[in-house]
């Protein structure tokens, strides 16, 4: 039997969150062997402790839980990820690696939990849903089947499905590898946790989505698509894009705070680093409205609950004293992070770095040789005369694009469609399984000189690229290639800007500051070049997910996502 009435770390004199109440309340907090022994709110000195800190009256939240995220959005791998968010406050994760494992499979998918455990903080992992999420319609560097999904569900580190993005498909009869896989957990898991992914699913779509027991949406919505997931009795996952004056005030008045969490889903390493990560994402919700007490409490106590993460997410007796220490609730800067009663960051030490390599073999996999100019023009056989050419209009304040048809001329076989307002876009399948590359275009609020391309391009993550002449697109592309992975920005001939990714084409292998000093110069050059969206390099690398309505690009061509079929580039006139 343990002693109980000594503890290891006493923390005097703080302001602590209770998240039952949602309050704060002056206490002494007691932790021993890793867990909150007493929050001694009388501070009667009824347990001893070997080692005592002054709080001095700051304030004590529980550490904060992100549960729907993507590591490799950070650009950056697990533990370069980690080493850096405990400065915000981060001690646990929920990472769905769904883009290394569209590139690298069961393999990444490994490399990505052994690095995660070498983080200061707990690293959990969802396991991919589709991968890749329409495979008659785009070419992966990989596949997960049901029996692969059932593999991972028994890996240590891995904790849910990840989100469910076939959300058309699923609630049809199917015989989708994530249909199975959840058909088998129905029977053998019933309580198994499955996240899913399913914008603007309303009425009967959305009662079947839920009926399938996929019982979480993240994605951005409208207030009467959001009202329905509540009164559905969905657990809404809040990200930045959704942090809207209505939504918040909705979720306020009637008292929702059991029944969502703030999530990040995905954060660029500039944004990271300027402003934040689920910190962030508090503070703006606080700036709307929120109680701080009550915020916290959807970063910290409601998705530990979502995840049946019963041992955190609350300072009390028995869970794992996982907390930080703040100045003010309303800013939350961070001045330390503790994880298990250990302390893992101080403002004054500053951020530990380690190497951020997930090993060489994941590092080759652009798998491209340098095509030749010629390919950049736009074949199309017949007689010279006018078609009619679908285009992906993007616009600046999402990334859903709608179907705009332009007239172009065609001449000896190639379609003349720079003398238009279009951008030509394609995609070459950068793996090595098939060499598909196909054609299409975008308007609106995208590029308007030069060129851009990625071997960053969800969720299949073949090569995109951008442009307003071949020969700026071609030495994009090359570019691209040479880097093993990467984005590259060009303008008459000259490179403006590059981000070198060559962990699986999606990640650095360098730290977050380093990756994000980077990234700012891409993101100006994108922005210097003409393409104005609130996220300008989030929406290029999406033109290509087949997830997202309406109208997208993939290595097979163009993809009409509502209705899941392709469609031709052109149509006669």
């Amino acid at each position: 039997m343990k002693d109980l009435s000594h503890a290891d770390l006493v923390i005097r004199n703080a302001r602590v969150l209770n998240s039952y109440i949602k309050k704060f309340v002056d206490a002494d907090i007691f932790i021993k062997d890793g867990k909150f022994l007493y929050v001694d709110t009388k501070k009667q000195n009824e347990i001893t402790a070997d080692e005592e800190i002054n709080a001095s009256g700051k304030y004590i939240i529980p550490g904060f839980i992100d549960i729907h995220m993507h590591i490799e959005s950070s650009l950056v791998t697990p533990r370069a990820f980690a080493d850096y968010t405990v400065s915000r406050g981060l001690t646990t994760i929920v990472s769905e690696p769904h883009e290394i494992a569209n590139v690298c499979g069961k393999a990444g998918i490994n490399a990505m939990i052994k690095d995660g455990q070498k983080a200061p903080y707990d690293v959990y992992y969802a396991i991919p849903s589709n991968v890749p999420v329409m495979k008659d319609h785009e070419t992966a560097g990989a596949e997960l089947t049901c029996d692969d999904m059932l593999e991972l569900k028994n890996t240590d580190g891995i904790w849910c499905l990840g989100e469910v993005m076939n959300y058309k498909e699923i609630i049809q009869e199917n015989d989708s590898e994530v249909g199975k896989f959840i058909d088998i957990v129905h029977e053998k898991d019933p309580n198994y946790i499955l996240e899913g992914h399913c914008p603007q699913l309303k009425y009967a779509d959305l009662a079947r989505f839920l009926y399938r027991g996929i019982t979480s949406d993240h994605c951005e919505h409208d207030l009467e698509e959001i009202r329905q997931r509540f009164e559905n009795g969905m657990f809404v996952q809040i990200q930045d894009m959704m942090l809207k004056k209505e939504i918040i005030d909705y979720i306020i008045d009637n008292s929702l705070y059991e029944y969502f969490s703030f999530v990040t889903d995905d954060t660029f390493p500039d944004l990271l680093v300027k402003n934040g990560h689920i910190d962030n994402i508090v503070r703006k919700a606080i700036r709307l409205g929120m109680k701080p007490e009550y915020a916290i409490y959807c970063a910290t106590y409601t998705p530990a609950a979502r995840m049946n993460m019963r041992d955190r997410g609350v300072i009390a007796p028995g869970k794992l004293a996982d907390f930080v220490i703040i100045d003010d609730p309303c800013e939350l800067s961070i001045l330390a992070t503790f994880k298990r009663g250990k302390q893992i960051y101080d403002i004054t030490e500053g951020i530990k770095k380690h190497d951020y390599s997930l090993g060489k073999e994941f590092e080759q996999t652009v798998k491209l040789s340098i095509p030749d100019i010629a390919r950049f023009s736009v074949f199309v056989p017949g007689k010279d005369r006018e078609v009619s050419v679908r285009v992906m209009e993007v616009s600046c304040n999402t990334n859903i694009t709608s179907e705009r048809r332009v007239r172009m001329r065609v001449i000896g076989n190639i379609l003349q469609w720079q003398e238009t307002d279009c951008r030509l876009v394609m995609v070459f399948e950068r793996h090595g399984i098939n060499g598909n590359v196909s054609y299409g275009f975008a308007c609106g609020d995208c590029l308007k000189t030069g060129a851009v391309a990625s071997s960053l391009s969800h969720d299949s993550h073949d090569l995109i690229v951008m442009g307003c002449n071949e020969e700026d697109m071609h030495k994009a592309v090359k570019e691209v290639i040479s880097m093993n992975g990467g984005i590259v920005s060009v303008l008459d001939g000259k490179v403006t800007g590059t981000l070198a990714l060559p962990v699986a084409g999606l990640m650095s292998n360098r730290s977050v500051e380093e990756t994000a000093d980077d990234f700012i110069r891409i993101r100006k050059a994108f922005e210097d070049q003409g393409y104005v969206h609130r996220n300008t390099i989030m929406n290029f690398c999406l033109l290509a997910l087949t997830c997202v309505p309406y109208l997208r690009l993939t290595d097979k061509g163009y993809l009409d996502t509502e209705n899941i079929r392709m469609v031709p580039l052109y149509e006669e006139i």
